[in-house]
């Protein structure tokens, strides 16, 4: 029996590329890669996620592990921080450093927590309300409003920093989303243990679900 969980993260667990747009749209858009593998000793759900520049992939401008799971509610995604990061650059491609991270390495990001609901034949996500999701860019504090809409074979995303006390936009694409193609399928990365859990906790039909 496949779950609304068990497709959100088969989903996830891939590599993605904005090649194209990149190259059809270079004053606006960078062409960035995203990775997303499964690291099975941790809680089931969780992701390690690398997002870099394609000229330099070496050197991620953001790594997280993410973890999805069904709350009370519906889908939700963690998003955790990896203390001292740079010692796991590159692990997603490196299993013997993608299998040291520990729980321990990891930090809960407050007010991060992406909501998520099934929609057509994927996933729309977005940072749970109330602003608490603060980052710092630029030399600046500013909360993130963000939006994932994931599909079989594509992801877009998109980012925006906005001032906490006046709203006001600082940072993130103004031309539209990120859009992302499937470059690569990690779902069979996936631990059968993990499929079996999902569908444990099942339960009962999520909100929004279709029939």
């Amino acid at each position: 029996m496949s779950t609304p969980l068990s497709r959100l993260v088969r989903m996830l667990s891939g590599g993605f590329s904005n090649q194209a747009q990149a190259f059809d749209n270079p004053p606006l858009y960078a062409h960035i890669l995203v990775r997303l593998r499964p690291l099975p000793q941790l809680a089931p759900g969780s992701l390690l996620l690398e997002q870099s520049y394609a000229i330099n992939p070496a050197a991620p401008y953001r790594i997280r592990v993410l973890r999805a799971e069904l709350g009370p509610e519906g889908l939700i995604i963690h998003n955790q921080a990896i203390a001292e990061e740079q010692r796991f650059w590159g692990a997603v491609d490196d299993p013997d450093r993608r299998g040291s991270i520990a729980a321990a390495d990891l930090r809960p990001l407050e007010g991060c927590l992406y909501v998520v609901r099934e929609e057509g034949e994927g996933f729309v996500g977005e940072v749970e309300p109330g602003c608490r999701c603060l980052v710092e860019r630029k030399g600046r504090t500013a909360y993130l409003v963000s939006r994932l809409e994931l599909l079989p074979n594509r992801m877009c995303t998109i980012d925006r920093g906005h001032d906490p006390i006046t709203h006001e936009h600082l940072w993130g694409s103004l031309a539209g989303p990120f859009e992302f193609e499937r470059t690569d399928d990690f779902s069979q990365e996936i631990p059968l243990a993990w499929l079996e859990a999902f569908e444990k906790t099942q339960g009962s039909e999520l909100p929004g679900s279709a029939p």
